[in-house]
């Protein structure tokens, strides 16, 4: 796709990937992440996933009638939304800035990746994204 940036996700870091997707995406370029599920989060397996189940079942404070707010379950979706608290998403610049943000889940046919992460991270304590969706029951 032209004037696209494609960047793989496969063995990056999530938060170093959302940080990099989110200044491309604020200085005006397209960004395409594939393979979202095969983004790493590192850290200790158990804690990981008690704190995004604690995000997933938050209440609210005024109104513990009232659920929220919603995080998501899908891989793609978790990513997005890792990119999103990494934008000034309140500022009209912020909102155009993550509309410009697409994720997917494996790859689509006929797209290359112009970035890849081809280094493992320094450590064996790390969970993927989509183990952290199936853990939190969606289906991909």
């Amino acid at each position: 796709m032209e004037g696209m940036v494609v960047i793989d996700a496969k063995n990056a870091v999530a938060g170093r990937l959302a940080s990099y997707a989110a200044k491309l995406a604020l200085s005006g370029e397209e960004v395409l992440i594939i393979n979202a599920e095969k983004a790493i989060i590192t850290g200790n397996r158990d804690y990981i996933f008690k704190k995004f189940l604690q995000r997933r079942h938050r209440k609210s404070i005024s109104n513990p009638r009232r659920m929220g707010p919603k995080y998501p379950r899908r891989p793609d979706e978790i990513l997005r939304r890792m990119i999103r608290g990494m934008l000034p998403y309140k500022k009209a610049k912020g909102r155009q800035a993550f509309k410009r943000v697409k994720v997917t889940v494996g790859t689509p046919e006929g797209i290359t990746p112009d970035i890849t992460y081809t280094k493992m991270p320094n450590t064996h304590k790390f969970v993927t994204i989509g183990e952290i969706s199936r853990f939190l029951g969606a289906k991909f």
